[in-house]
């Protein structure tokens, strides 16, 4: 078994890898060549709100299986642990053996902002430069270069409840020259002009109204995972062409689809399909360029399985981690 930590997986996965991972696992997961339970949350006794999370999952090519064990607490921004601590355990389907155990932070990271990424080149614009990041925390960082390995950005905009996290996020992206990044402390300067924007933050009221939103742009909602919590009100999915990654998933977790659903739209008016749909053509995506669109992400197990698989495969081929004997 290859055990792969944080260094070794930065150093093996690159978004455009995973963004080629994941897309034929999201047709698989429309196609029903997936097993996957919903996640299961188990909350952890006298804590401030701690989190024991299980996504198990079976992926029909490359086939095999295992399960995601993430630990999501609450921090401080500064804290060294982060909010999601965990790991990908990777097992052989024909044999059950293990193959691979790796850092869970770093892999949902990578293929959470890989899922954003596809999704954008599905769905936004071909031209789309601008991209406005709502949220300062470690899916922000990873999300401006995924979607910069998707479309021509050259303007990123970084909102933030705090100024100085969003200034200190902008500071440490290391991007070419050519490419302009600014803080700012509006969402609303945020948001105008902007092709591409991403909710990448644990709010648990809207911070994104539908109101806002011009034509043309493209959305990615991706801090909110539970039905309590929504990043963005009812009338962003009134207005928009509004996708998800997983029908089961999105009946049980989306705060903002069901806001909607309670807002008087039927499931048939608010979504338009699942991503793997439209990458397989069954489903049209962007109809137009005046259409705004939305990909709901709540993460499925298919994704990191892709993704893990992916790693392991890099990991093999430049000889990193540790390989240890555990049959």
């Amino acid at each position: 078994m290859r055990i792969i930590n944080r260094e070794a997986l930065a150093g093996c996965l690159s978004h455009s890898d995973c963004v080629a991972a994941l897309a034929p696992a999201m047709q698989m997961v429309s196609a029903g060549r997936v097993d996957m339970p919903l996640r299961q949350y188990m909350q952890i006794p006298d804590t401030d709100g701690g989190k024991f999370t299980l996504m198990p999952g079976y992926l029909d090519d490359p086939r095999g299986f295992g399960v995601k064990i993430v630990c999501k607490y609450p921090r401080e921004p500064d804290s060294p642990y982060g909010s999601h601590v965990g790991a990908v355990m990777l097992f052989d389907a024909e044999h059950g053996i293990a193959l691979a155990l790796i850092d869970g932070s770093e892999l949902t990271a990578i293929r959470t902002a890989a899922a954003s990424a596809l999704a954008t080149r599905e769905l936004a614009r071909d031209d789309s430069r601008v991209l406005a990041i709502l949220g300062t925390g470690l899916q922000a960082l990873h999300h401006v270069h995924a979607i910069r390995a998707v479309r021509p950005i050259d303007e990123v905009r970084i909102w933030g409840r705090s100024l100085a996290n969003a200034e200190a996020l902008a500071q440490s992206l290391e991007l070419p020259a050519e490419v302009s990044v600014a803080a700012t402390d509006s969402v609303d300067a945020a948001l105008d002009g902007a092709d591409v924007i991403c909710t990448t933050t644990s709010a648990k009221t809207p911070i994104l109204p539908g109101a806002r939103l011009s034509a043309g742009q493209h959305v990615n909602l991706v801090g909110a995972a539970i039905m309590e919590a929504a990043e963005a009100d009812a009338e962003v999915v009134r207005r928009s062409r509004f996708v998800i990654d997983y029908w089961p998933s999105a009946r049980d977790q989306a705060g903002e689809l069901a806001a909607a659903l309670a807002d008087g739209l039927t499931e048939e008016e608010a979504v338009a399909g699942e991503i793997g749909q439209i990458l397989a053509g069954s489903v049209p995506g962007r109809q137009d360029d005046a259409q705004i669109t939305v990909y709901k992400s709540l993460g499925v197990a298919a994704q990191d399985l892709a993704a893990a698989h992916m790693a392991y495969q890099r990991a093999h081929e430049q000889d990193l981690g540790v390989v240890v004997d555990w049959t």
